[in-house]
């Protein structure tokens, strides 16, 4: 390798929520030389990290951008709401968007959803962060919405949480600049869509062999061994062969007196 030359590696941001920990285990077996870098990033700086230096890949939460960026969807997260232990809803296991209406139900500058109506009534004002949301929960002030994987990410003793139908669900998707699509990123999507080691997709295949031709003998064709019957006298022995001395005459045989 020259000086000039830059060794391989790979960079692969991550949204909050996501644990890359088993695709980033198999890269590390099946690719030993190539580094694997996380870049931790939020969900709104995704895809400027992946339009950018700071990332070849990663997994984000749809939407994204078609125009300029692919994406593979892998999961649907189930929609939580955090609440207090203590709460009166600890006690069902499942509610829905309408036994929210009377509850404050806060909404951060990072939520993940599109929401069209949020449920609940509004906060007086939004908080920054959705860590901040859930201190704002724990303290009683109200409840918060969100994928479950961000509740089971910022679990705390005092709160719990419970599904919650009539609301958007959070898709997570790996995602990749399209003109950027290079054989590192190809790997990883055979990772990632559960490809074996074996897999061609994405590699250089190697052109097939010629099948090598048996050698001609150059010769008549082998003669059958002496004393083998030939197909064409239907496996009788031939008159005058082996089976009879020379000069006998065939006829009945006499009867002794």
């Amino acid at each position: 390798m020259t000086g000039s030359e830059v060794p391989p590696s790979f960079r692969l941001a991550y949204v909050p929520g996501v644990t890359p920990t088993k695709w980033v285990r198999i890269w590390n077996e099946r690719l030993p030389d190539v580094p694997l870098t996380l870049v931790a990033v939020s969900a709104a700086e995704a895809y400027e990290a992946l339009r950018g230096p700071d990332a070849d890949a990663g997994f984000v939460r749809l939407p994204v951008d078609r125009d300029d960026l692919s994406a593979i969807p892998l999961y649907t997260e189930t929609t939580v709401v955090v609440i207090p232990k203590d709460h009166v809803m600890a006690a069902v296991e499942e509610v829905s968007a309408e036994d929210l209406a009377d509850e404050i139900v806060l909404h951060p500058l990072d939520d993940v959803f599109d929401w069209e109506t949020p449920p609940g009534r509004p906060a007086y004002e939004r908080p920054a962060t959705t860590a901040d949301a859930i201190e704002l929960v724990a303290a009683g002030i109200g409840l918060l919405v969100v994928p479950q994987s961000l509740a089971r990410l910022h679990h705390r003793k005092d709160l719990t949480y419970r599904p919650v139908t009539g609301v958007p669900e959070s898709r997570v998707a790996l995602s990749w600049p399209q003109e950027e699509t290079t054989d590192l990123v190809e790997t990883f999507i055979g990772i990632v869509r559960g490809r074996t080691v074996n897999s061609t997709r994405g590699r250089s295949q190697t052109p097939p062999q010629p099948k090598t031709k048996r050698p001609t003998t150059g010769g008549a064709q082998r003669k059958p061994a002496s004393g083998k019957t030939s197909a064409r006298s239907g496996g009788k022995p031939s008159r005058g062969g082996s089976g009879a001395p020379k000069g006998a005459k065939r006829g009945k045989p006499r009867r002794r007196s």
